[in-house]
């Protein structure tokens, strides 16, 4: 059984700033539970807009969307808060929440009706803090810590709702190169042992590379290709989609991928 399908899904808006529009396109995929996959694509292809439709957030003009077999629309939100978590590219916080407060506005799903988190809401929210690295900064405001820092906290947020599905758009946003292979090492144990489903956005082709099974090229609203990550490492799907020259080459220890752009005259 999938986890997620989406059936021809069309949606459009119109850019405030330059009076076009842009489109999403027929997009239809199923995703398998346990999946891990890059949605990837360069800036402006469609990416973060998907990601928003799937958690909700978008409405699509038309076309479905099943989590589970059942279409999204019917089910209960709590319920899906309890099941799909998102986190998006940016957050912010006007109130000057704490860290700690931050990550346990993640249990909120999962509350009694009273409303108050109980000892084992305190330690789920605890050990993601530890898991991501923050808990010495769990009573530090939100608006008190570095960009990388916050990121880490509302990852943690989303982890804290055990969730089935995680959406992650770019979630490398912000941190530094340690930081975001910590994150993505964290993701893949989440995925392998705990199997939860992940889609992470991003247009950086080695971390898809080095953590997906799959892969999602998507360009101007359109899916290009859809398929393993091995598949989806072609410098011809990728010459298509963003446009470079690359050489890619496959660790066979890792059983990864690495892609390497090349000047023009090198292609």
């Amino acid at each position: 059984m999938n986890i997620l399908e989406l059936r021809n899904i069309n949606f459009a808006y119109k850019s405030k700033n330059i009076g076009e529009k842009f489109f999403l396109s027929d997009i239809s995929f199923q995703v398998s539970h346990g999946d891990f996959i890059g949605l990837l694509g360069p800036n402006g292809s469609g990416k973060s807009t998907l990601m928003k439709i799937i958690s909700g957030i978008l409405k699509p003009a038309n076309g479905n969307i099943y989590f589970e077999e059942d279409e999204i629309g019917t089910i209960n939100r709590r319920n899906i808060a309890k099941k799909i978590a998102f986190v998006p590219q940016k957050n912010n916080s006007v109130f000057p929440f704490s860290l700690f407060e931050i990550v346990a506005m993640g249990r909120t799903p999962h509350l009694a009706y009273h409303g108050f988190e109980n000892k084992n809401d305190a330690v789920i929210v605890e050990d993601a803090l530890n898991r991501l690295g923050i808990y010495n900064l769990r009573n530090k405001g939100i608006n008190e810590v570095s960009g990388g820092e916050a990121q880490r906290a509302f990852i943690a947020r989303a982890l804290v709702q055990k969730p089935k599905l995680l959406l992650l758009d770019e979630p490398n946003a912000h941190l530094d190169i340690k930081h975001q292979i910590a994150i993505f090492d964290l993701l893949k144990e989440l995925n392998q042992d705990e199997k939860l489903t992940i889609i992470s956005v991003s247009h950086d082709l080695n971390l898809a590379g080095l953590y997906s099974k799959r892969g999602i090229l998507i360009k101007e609203g359109r899916i290009i290709k859809d398929g393993s990550i091995g598949e989806i490492m072609n410098r011809n799907y990728i010459q298509e989609v963003f446009d470079v020259n690359t050489a890619i080459q496959f660790n066979e220890k890792l059983k990864s991928y690495s892609v390497t752009v090349l000047p023009n005259e090198l292609g």
